[in-house]
């Protein structure tokens, strides 16, 4: 017997039927300085640290008072910002089912769904004033589509934020290497006084996600 009271025969042919992939991710977990400290702040996933280094460059959160969390599962970015700003009202939705956090209220439902907009500007009792959106589609591993999908998801996201947000608010959303495209860069330039796109530390090395940051919203 192992030392964890475990076959090792047992544990072998455990490994095995991972697969490579989902072995390298294991691998990566375990070996994560972001994912330890995670646990040990008893944030729910490293992306926690993702937006807080944003929030540090950028001065998103500070002075919030309406917080939409596009793709709030498992609900790291809601902490932050209830952390950050523990007086705002912040609406979170997501496909997945996502934990209650005191404070939040949370919606499973799809974001794309025509009765979600309503129900995320119903809960807030106003206009937000910060929409963020870590939302990204599942993969199919063929690279060109992936990122139109997610594309997709950051173009509904971008006219949600255009048509809730209160003057002066702002948005952040996921995208992938090569940044926002040029149409929904345009939209944003229009309608917000600062559009930057940015790579918090806590992003993999080897990931091909970057984030885009609009700030100063116009105004309809």
């Amino acid at each position: 017997m192992s030392r964890s009271g475990r076959d090792p025969g047992e544990r072998l042919k455990t490994a095995k039927k991972r697969t490579a992939s989902s072995a390298r991710w294991l691998s990566r977990q375990i070996n994560d300085p972001y994912v330890k400290q995670a646990k040990a702040e008893g944030y729910r996933s490293r992306a926690a640290y993702k937006l807080a280094e944003l929030d540090d460059r950028f001065g998103l959160v500070k002075g919030a008072k309406r917080v939409v969390d596009l793709g709030i599962a498992p609900g790291g970015w809601s902490q932050v910002v209830r952390q950050r700003a523990p007086q705002a009202k912040i609406v979170g939705i997501d496909l997945l089912p996502t934990d209650p956090i005191e404070g939040v209220t949370i919606f499973q439902m799809d974001f794309m769904a025509d009765e979600a907009p309503a129900a995320l500007e119903g809960a807030l009792d106003g206009p937000p004033d910060l929409v963020l959106s870590d939302m990204a589609a599942n993969t199919v591993g063929h690279k060109q589509t992936d990122h139109l999908r997610t594309m997709g998801l950051v173009e509904t996201a971008v006219d949600f934020a255009v048509n809730t947000l209160a003057p002066g608010g702002a948005f952040v959303a996921k995208v992938f290497a090569g940044g926002t495209d040029t149409a929904l860069l345009n939209i944003l330039k229009k309608n917000f006084t600062s559009v930057k796109h940015a790579k918090p530390p806590a992003s993999r090395k080897g990931s091909s996600e970057w984030y885009v940051i609009a700030q100063g919203f116009k105004g309809r």
